[in-house]
């Protein structure tokens, strides 16, 4: 892990452990990719249940871990990939571990001037100077990724052209704001920035992807935890989840 990612963990780490949760606050540490789905369930969840606050934490999965393990005081973790999730084992409470929803990995480029490149294959080309991807060490995305390419023999070839990004939206941003030539992300993240990416190819390969959610040991709050799983398994949490582009696990 480079300087910068581990400075930004630490920041996040005080951020949270500086900031007692108040009561009837519930704290959710969430997968970056998971931003804009959770948000929406705030408003609806927080109605249902009055005098609770959802107090909503996003990074990468591996980051989240990170802060979790240094004591950060989280309710609810809800991860992208299972392998995170399997590290927290002895930091959640295993009996309300669930899969709550599914994603694709897709190829982007950026929506104006993008390469036109058909498949993972054509990244090893000239032109292709600069390729995106979660840190795998930290970023399921990345992990994912890896695990494609590693799979299609393509990944030793590429990695002097990996940018490394602390999450998935940052990768998402740099091909967005054109700074490579192309990344990895998730579809639920190329549909949000419709307008500055655009997918050339959904990546094989790889382990299916899939959203576990779990409660913390430590919880305060494990019955309003408990709910709000419950509420991201409704119908209407399904709900938010399909709307942005999420499938069912």
């Amino acid at each position: 892990m480079n300087f910068k990612s581990l400075h930004t963990i630490l920041s996040l780490c005080i951020v949270l452990m500086s900031t007692p949760a108040m009561a009837g606050d519930l704290l959710v540490s969430a997968a970056a990719s998971l931003t804009n789905a959770f948000t929406e369930m705030k408003e609806p969840f927080e109605k249902a249940h009055p005098g609770t606050s959802l107090v909503l934490n996003f990074a990468s999965s591996g980051a989240l871990l990170k802060q979790m393990q240094q004591g950060a005081p989280v309710d609810v973790f809800a991860s992208a990939d299972q392998a995170t999730m399997d590290r927290a084992e002895k930091l959640i409470d295993p009996g309300t571990r669930v899969n709550f929803a599914g994603n694709a990995l897709v190829l982007i480029v950026p929506a104006e001037g993008g390469l036109p490149l058909n498949d993972a294959a054509e990244l090893k080309g000239k032109e292709v100077k600069l390729v995106a991807i979660g840190n795998p060490d930290s970023v399921p995305a990345g992990r994912y990724a890896k695990g494609a390419l590693e799979h299609a023999g393509l990944y030793e070839a590429l990695t002097p052209k990996f940018v490394l990004a602390e999450s998935v939206r940052q990768a998402l941003d740099y091909v967005a704001r054109g700074e490579v030539q192309a990344g990895f992300v998730y579809a639920t993240d190329a549909a949000l920035r419709a307008d500055k990416v655009k997918v050339t190819a959904e990546v094989a390969g790889h382990k299916p992807i899939t959203y576990p959610v779990a409660l913390l040991g430590t919880s305060g709050e494990k019955e309003m935890g408990q709910a709000f799983i419950d509420f991201v398994k409704s119908e209407e949490g399904q709900g938010i989840l399909k709307k942005f582009g999420f499938k069912r696990p």
